[in-house]
């Protein structure tokens, strides 16, 4: 009798620790069916919008002049491949778009004023998601003119938003795929990368103010110099952009990409005026980056 009752004990035990892991099984399941989901609506609405926003290859336009007036040099008026009025209908905060050719990256960039949560998990749309979506740092300059350029991208697993930045830590990626795109309502940035790696958040990075060139300088090659493939300019800039997203080498990583400016030939843009638009004085320098970590985007 005692080893029937202990037999069935045992059943029991046994369908329970049974049923408890099919519980996890489902539960598990369904988380991924729904992260699936969420991220398939995400691309197919990013999709959506580039198709409508992305018009032509970027042109210049000439103004109309009299043949009675003196010759002078002509202008041109820039005209985005991008319909940014579009663009601002939908969500006010646009400032731009960035493009990396033979990625997944190719969505609207938003900047909000003293803020770099909401987008966090905000999407261009302003629905909640989990995706998020590609913001400039609240402390860089909304049409991209600044010393220090953040972006913030999250590391999806589905490939979309920021996942793609990581493959720059391959250097045969790296220098097979140089050179990439932030178009603005002004403009068309030509950037190429420079170096990438991975590291822990730090607050240096999220520097935007600079007292004098030669520390500008230091923090530029204080940034590209721990990527062993790094290609640090031999001239003066006026701008660096860092492509920011999450890793997992170590806790609390990040991958960083950073690229400069250059011309439609692919040459760094050189400063014109190298020790111009610097700060005076120590005092003023930028104090808001020891939040970087935190506002760093997953």
């Amino acid at each position: 009798m005692d080893e029937k009752k202990k037999k069935r004990g045992n059943s029991w035990t046994h369908r329970i620790i049974v049923g408890v892991l099919v519980i996890i099984i489902i539960i598990s399941c369904v988380g991924m069916l729904k992260e699936y989901l969420d991220g398939k609506k995400t691309e197919d609405k990013y999709e959506s919008l580039a198709s409508m926003v992305q018009t032509t290859e970027e042109t210049t336009t000439q103004p109309e002049t009299k043949e009675t007036e003196p010759e002078t040099e002509e202008t041109t008026a820039y005209v985005s491949p991008i319909d940014f009025e579009a663009l601002k209908e939908i969500n006010p905060d646009t400032v731009g778009w960035i493009k990396i050719p033979d990625t997944n990256v190719d969505y609207p960039i938003v900047w909000k004023e003293g803020d770099n949560d909401t987008y966090l998990h905000t999407d261009f749309e302003g629905n909640s998601s989990q995706a998020g979506a590609i913001y400039l740092d609240m402390d860089s300059t909304p049409d991209f003119s600044g010393r220090n350029n953040i972006l913030y991208g999250h590391h999806m697993k589905n490939g979309t938003m920021f996942k793609d930045v990581v493959k720059y830590k391959d250097k045969e990626y790296f220098e097979a795929h140089p050179y990439f795109e932030i178009y603005t309502p002004e403009r068309t940035i030509h950037l190429k990368a420079v170096s990438a790696y991975y590291d822990k958040a730090q607050p240096i990075v999220r520097k935007t103010r600079f007292k004098t060139r030669e520390s500008y300088n230091a923090f530029v090659q204080e940034m590209l110099a721990p990527c062993s493939y790094a290609q640090i300019p031999d001239v003066d800039i006026d701008s660096l952009f860092i492509l920011v997203t999450c890793s997992y080498e170590v806790d609390d990583a990040r991958t960083f990409l950073f690229a400069v400016e250059v011309d439609e030939d692919g040459n760094v843009i050189a400063s014109e005026d190298p020790q111009g638009g610097f700060l005076e004085s120590p005092s003023t320098e930028s104090t808001s980056a020891e939040t970087a970590a935190e506002s760093t985007a997953n």
